[in-house]
């Protein structure tokens, strides 16, 4: 249920309808745009009907929420989601941010020479795993608790923010202190107690769309970290698995304006993890990009034939210099920013 307050309503009258609200045992969440203030409700249809809220002082309207998924709708908030990273950088604004780097931390000195060159080619973020997610048992796992101080050591020598995976609920705590965005990897997608973890930090959460998942199922997801407290969730489409076989995954463009319309959240592509071939890399980021993404995550590697983990998907630095200044003519071209 979303209730709307008039525009000379009290912070008397928002404070009312909390009280009123916790009571019953519902949860509010409040968004405050630049005209209106608005009071999502969230909890059973009977304690939603046990309180009168068009009779509330300062309440405009009530407008009940059909989608299963409430407080990611655009119901729930018309204007985009635009999330803080630090002091100079936002995510889900005009600006398209390119986050970039290798698929997993090796050693302090390749990630510091990854970093200071996706730094130069433009890159806002640096990317890179210290939990990898792996097919096989057998393959490279990453550096755990050290590849984390290692991350933390060179975002602070480069001055750069970073974001890294995070795979256990238990692990939550100590990467959060590491990074400055939570990434919940495809396969970790519905995993909701993970969810409500990094729902319970106000870190900056990006939220990978499972291998086989919808779209409706990716949005539902995404509410197990909002109805857990934490706002500030990026939505990741990586490509989705097919009877294809030229590709890693087929990359579905189509959602990314899809997930627009349904919601306010930003929306960010994965092209290295779609394609899994790094010449297909720069085709579908700049498919992306005209799709109204608003941001995207690019693996990059000094030595790609040498990685320890996604290696084939991965761009040369020198590559990704050539991809940003092309990125560049699309966004300029729709009016954003790179």
């Amino acid at each position: 249920m979303i209730i709307v307050l008039r525009p000379d309503a009290s912070q008397e009258d928002l404070k009312y309808i909390i009280d009123r609200a916790e009571k019953l045992g519902l949860t509010p969440h409040i968004s405050q745009g630049t005209e209106r203030t608005i009071i999502g409700l969230i909890g059973s249809e009977d304690g939603l009907r046990a309180i009168p809220l068009e009779a509330f002082p300062g309440v405009e309207k009530v407008i009940p929420i059909l989608a299963p998924y409430k407080l990611v709708s655009r119901e729930f908030k018309k204007e985009n989601t635009v999330i803080p990273i630090n002091d100079h950088l936002t995510i889900g604004g005009n600006k398209v941010v390119v986050m970039a780097g290798p698929c997993a931390i090796e050693n302090e000195a390749l990630l510091l020479e990854i970093g200071e060159k996706v730094k130069a080619a433009g890159a806002s973020i640096l990317r890179a795993g210290a939990y990898k997610p792996r097919t096989s048992p057998y393959a490279f796992q990453g550096l755990g608790v050290e590849g984390l101080k290692i991350l933390s050591r060179v975002s602070k020598k480069l001055n750069i923010p970073t974001i890294t995976e995070v795979m256990d609920p238990r692990d939550v705590e100590i990467v959060a202190q590491h990074t400055d965005i939570l990434q919940v990897g495809a396969r970790n997608m519905q995993n909701f107690n993970l969810l409500k973890e990094v729902g319970s930090t106000k870190k900056p959460v990006l939220l990978k769309r499972g291998l086989s998942s919808t779209i409706k199922e990716l949005l539902m997801s995404a509410e197990y970290v909002m109805a857990s407290g934490n706002h500030n969730v990026m939505l990741c489409e990586r490509g989705i698995r097919t009877f294809e076989e030229m590709t890693r995954n087929t990359f579905d463009v189509s959602a990314i304006p899809v997930i627009k319309q349904l919601s306010h959240l930003p929306v960010i592509a994965d092209p290295s993890h779609a394609a899994g071939v790094w010449s297909y890399v720069a085709p579908l980021s700049k498919a992306a990009l005209a799709a109204g993404t608003d941001g995207l995550i690019i693996e990059v590697h000094t030595k790609p034939a040498e990685a320890l983990s996604d290696g084939a998907q991965s761009l040369l630095p020198e590559r990704l210099v050539e991809l940003m200044q092309d990125l560049k003519k699309i966004a300029h071209a729709i009016g954003r920013d790179i």
